[in-house]
C-alpha cells in the first residue's frame, strides 16, 4: 500500500499500476464508512488544510470527513472570509499556511495549474482538489473505483462521456485515467462545448448522442458549466436536454447492464432526467460513497500513514 510521490495533483504522468494501487488502497477503506465507529488512527497527529477557493459541496465535504475519519486534525479554509477577500495572493496565502507546518494541502482553485503551482512552492504533500479546467483527480479516482466495483474491471470496456467536455476538468481527468487502463471513451457534446482536437487524448468524437451511447459500457453525463462559458456556446438548456440530455430512451440503446453516473451537482432534467438519475442503472450515490474511500487513500498515501492501524 504505498505511493511514491509527493503530491497528486494531475492523473496524466501516473502510470496505470499507480492509479490501480490507489484503488486498491480505496477498497480496504470503503469498509471503515460502513462500521459503527467510522474512525481508524492511521492520520493521528498529522494536520490536513482544506483549501477551497471555489463553491463546494462533494468534494469538500468528503475530503473532511475522509480526513477525520483517518483521525487527522482538520482545517477548512475558504477564500470568503480571508484575507484573500483583501487582496492576498494565492503565494501569500500557501506560504502563510505552510509556515503552520501543515502535513497535507488540499486545494481548490479556479486557476488552471494552481495545485502544481502550490506544491512546488511547500513543503506538504498537494492534493488537487479541482484547478479550473485541468484536472480533478479524486473525482477521477472515485469514477474509476464506481466503474470498478460494478463492472469488476476497466480494461476492455466502452465508457461514454457526454456534455460540456471543453470545460470539464473531470472529463480531462477520466479520459487520462481510463485510456491508461484500457478502456475505449467516446466523448460527445455540442460542437461548441468539445475541445479542438479532443481526438489526440486517444478518444472518439461524436456530435450525435444515439451514436455515442450505442453499445456503452459506462453512460457519463457531466454538468453544463455555465461558470466558464461563453452565452455563444448554448442557446438554451431545453435544446441541449432534446440533444445531449439522458433519459431512458436514450440509454437503451446503450448495452443491457449499463450505468448511469455523474459527478454533480445534477441540473435535472438538462443533463439527465430524475427518473433515470434515481433508477436501478444510476450508481450516482454509489460515486459520492466511494468518494470517501477514495480520498482517504489518497491522504492516507501522501501523508504516510500506518498500514497496521487501518483494521
Amino acid at each position: 500500500m504505498g505511493f511514491a510521490r509527493k503530491h497528486l495533483v494531475a492523473l496524466e504522468p501516473l502510470a496505470p499500476e499507480e492509479i490501480t494501487g490507489i484503488l486498491d488502497a480505496a477498497e480496504g477503506f470503503l469498509e471503515v464508512s460502513r462500521r459503527e465507529v467510522k474512525k481508524v488512527p492511521t492520520l493521528r497527529g498529522r494536520t490536513v488544510v482544506n483549501c477551497f477557493f471555489e463553491p463546494s459541496t462533494r468534494t469538500r465535504v468528503s475530503f473532511e470527513i475522509a480526513e477525520k475519519r483517518l483521525s487527522a486534525d482538520t482545517i477548512n479554509f475558504s477564500s470568503s472570509g480571508s484575507s484573500v477577500s483583501k487582496g492576498e495572493t494565492l503565494l501569500d496565502t500557501v506560504r502563510n499556511l505552510q509556515a503552520m507546518h501543515p502535513d497535507v494541502i488540499v486545494i481548490r482553485h479556479g486557476a488552471a495549474g494552481s495545485a502544481e503551482f502550490v506544491a512546488e512552492r511547500v513543503e506538504a504533500s498537494v492534493v488537487n482538489a479541482g484547478d479550473g479546467r485541468h484536472e480533478h483527480p479524486t473525482q477521477a479516482l472515485l469514477d474509476l473505483l464506481t466503474i470498478r466495483r460494478a463492472k469488476g474491471r476497466i480494461e476492455g470496456l466502452t465508457v461514454t462521456i457526454v456534455g460540456d467536455i471543453a470545460n470539464s476538468r473531470v472529463a480531462r481527468s477520466n479520459i487520462h485515467a481510463l485510456t491508461k487502463l484500457g478502456a475505449r471513451v467516446r466523448v460527445c457534446g455540442p460542437p461548441t462545448l468539445l475541445p479542438p482536437q479532443v481526438e489526440r487524448l486517444g478518444v472518439e468524437v461524436a456530435t450525435r448522442l444515439a451514436e455515442a451511447v450505442a453499445g456503452a459500457d459506462v453512460v457519463m453525463a457531466l454538468r453544463i458549466q455555465k461558470e466558464r462559458l461563453g452565452r455563444a456556446c448554448l442557446p438554451s438548456d431545453r435544446e441541449y436536454a432534446r440533444f445531449f440530455g439522458l433519459n431512458r430512451a436514450v440509454l437503451d440503446r446503450a448495452a443491457p447492464e449499463a450505468i448511469v453516473m455523474h459527478p454533480g451537482p445534477i441540473n435535472r432534467g438538462v443533463e439527465i432526467t430524475s427518473d433515470l438519475a434515481d433508477s436501478d442503472r444510476s450508481v450516482i450515490l454509489d460515486q459520492v460513497e466511494n468518494g470517501v474511500a477514495v480520498r482517504m487513500a489518497v491522504v492516507f498515501l501522501l501523508a504516510g500513514g500506518r498500514a497496521e492501524w487501518t483494521s
